[in-house]
């Protein structure tokens, strides 16, 4: 599968393939961030907290409406004021004639306090020269992206508006979802701005690959249909609270085949809070420079000197000098020793096997807090307490 950019990007370009969505077709599978593109031819507010309320009702009172209909246009109102369309203009280079043209791209993002803050993925923005907000009222605001974290693709903008239009959405919980659970999504698709899908929760805990080479673990697969366009818009529960933001598709033709992934809240809890106050996501340091991946763990090559790795005891690849005579010469050459490094085979108790285990078990904490890194060394297993640093 290959993690593209669904922002269907076109220009004054004389290049045809450039146009749309030509050459998706190609891929027997395309993993497409749901963004469409358009032709040109509180200190930082705390992120909502979870609410136990129930699911919303309407007045039927003449019983026009089924209690699934009911439901869908419960979520719906309850929530649109709190959904934006986002609008983007960049520059963009053409590959045949090496100019740079204008493009257009249209996203959603979610309102998050009254201070302005909207989130949205990170692919909907990278790269924009301008940036448009729209409202629920219709009202075009300009937007400006306060913190981004391409390893999530997630980023946060800052509009100046009124507070009376600006509805923040209620966080919900990710951590009790359950597969055939309904979910709901509101979004921009093909640039048809505050468009309700409807569908269930197909599967949780799915991995989802990002351009930077990481990987976002706990993604929810949905059926709810998302096309280009409701990229960073919000998947919500019958109580009309968020529990993903939609990013990306399964596609053959980068349009909705019903695989559908959404980043769940409990990420966005974490790291919205961080791109409002610094603009930027701080992870723990463990002090691992560099590590091989084997069948048995991660071999570790090299250490940060003198950091949190080291300092706990941990060893890697050592560099030994060593000298030779060649006749009535005297050489002197380095190998390396990797006899006596560390494999790191469980971070918290829980097994390793790749690099992207080792994020994941690491980043979960926070500066400042132990972890015990378990290694195999000469036949034995030892138990390394590491003191986690925040990342420079």
């Amino acid at each position: 599968m290959r993690l593209t950019s669904t922002q269907k990007r076109s220009s004054s370009s004389p290049c045809p393939a450039c146009a749309g969505l030509a050459g998706w077709g190609l891929f027997l599978l395309v993993m497409v961030p749901a963004t469409a593109q358009q032709a040109t031819s509180p200190p930082a507010a705390s992120v909502p907290g979870a609410t136990d309320a129930g699911p919303r009702t309407i007045d039927d009172s003449d019983h026009r409406f089924t209690p699934e209909e009911r439901t869908n246009i419960a979520v719906y109102e309850a929530v649109n004021r709190s959904v934006a369309n986002i609008n983007t203009k960049a520059t963009v280079a053409s590959g045949l004639f090496l100019l740079e043209v204008p493009s257009e791209g249209a996203g959603s993002g979610i309102v998050v306090d009254k201070q302005g803050h909207v989130l949205t993925n990170y692919h909907v923005v990278e790269g924009a020269r301008e940036i448009q907000v729209l409202l629920f009222d219709g009202s075009s605001h300009s937007g400006a992206v306060v913190g981004f974290d391409p390893a999530t693709d997630v980023a946060v903008l800052k509009v100046d508006a009124p507070a009376g239009l600006l509805e923040p959405v209620v966080f919900g919980s990710s951590s009790n979802l359950r597969v055939g659970q309904r979910v709901f999504a509101i979004g921009n698709p093909f640039g048809l701005e505050r468009t309700l899908t409807t569908g269930i929760i197909s599967s949780l805990n799915r991995s989802l690959p990002t351009r930077t080479g990481r990987t976002i673990k706990s993604i929810i697969q949905t059926d709810a249909a998302i096309n280009p366009g409701n990229s960073g818009g919000p998947l919500l529960d019958s109580g009309s609270r968020l529990v993903g933001m939609n990013t990306a598709i399964a596609s053959r033709t980068g349009q909705s085949s019903g695989v559908g992934f959404a980043i769940p809240v409990g990420t966005l809890a974490r790291i919205v809070p961080q791109l409002i106050q610094r603009g930027k996501v701080i992870r723990p340091d463990v002090g691992v420079a560099r590590v091989y991946q084997t069948d048995a763990g991660l071999l570790v090559a090299a250490l940060a000197p003198d950091g949190p790795a080291e300092r706990a005891g941990m060893r890697g690849f050592k560099v030994v000098r060593e000298r030779k005579r060649q006749g009535p010469f005297v050489a002197e050459f380095e190998r390396v020793d990797r006899t006596g490094a560390d494999l790191i085979v469980a971070v918290a108790g829980e097994a390793v096997r790749t690099a992207d285990d080792f994020l994941s078990a690491t980043e979960s904490k926070n500066a400042g807090d132990q972890v015990l890194i378990t290694v195999e060394r000469e036949g034995h297993r030892l138990d390394l307490p590491v003191i986690l640093a925040a990342e420079k």
